[in-house]
């Protein structure tokens, strides 16, 4: 055996899978996900179009620069599922008439009324998460103030410690 290591040796090993809270965070997501899929597919909805009618039953109408921040998603990810929406007749688009740049979303009566059937799918969820209502606000506070930290820490800017 020799005295010398190699650097690859000396480095601290790669945790193990289980250990990644990454990879803890991507497959709880993952798997809340799929639980709306057999609830979603009924109502011809993806996650993310669900996501979307959610926004804009909460907001009535939105921008879509509106729409990218609250979902915390690009342009380009956001515009697709507008149009889907728009095409199956659950949503519209209007240009603001001052400056057409900006655009302006809102529910149909058809995605009004698939929206009153989304207040069934929360409790179907919460019963599959098997936590409870007090363990929720306590996991959705930790992984907000998870991504805010890391936001700031990808945006460059240190992030402030907060209680």
């Amino acid at each position: 055996m020799s005295d010398h290591t190699s650097a690859t040796e000396q480095r601290d090993p790669v945790p193990l899978l289980d250990d990644h809270l990454c990879f803890t965070l991507y497959a709880a997501s993952r798997a809340i996900t799929g639980a709306y899929r057999p609830l979603l597919e009924p109502l011809g909805l993806t996650y993310p179009q669900y996501l979307v009618l959610v926004v804009l039953g909460e907001h009535r109408t939105v921008t879509v620069k509106e729409l990218v921040a609250l979902l915390q998603l690009d342009y380009g990810t956001v515009t697709p599922l507008i149009k889907r929406l728009e095409a199956n007749g659950l949503l519209k688009r209007q240009r603001q008439a001052d400056d057409e740049r900006v655009v302006h979303v809102e529910l149909t009566a058809e995605g009004l009324a698939v929206h009153r059937h989304l207040s069934g799918i929360p409790p179907v969820i919460g019963e599959a998460v098997g936590l409870t209502p007090d363990e929720i606000g306590t996991l959705q506070d930790l992984v907000r103030r998870l991504t805010v930290h890391v936001n700031r820490h990808n945006a460059g800017t240190p992030a402030r410690r907060t209680s």
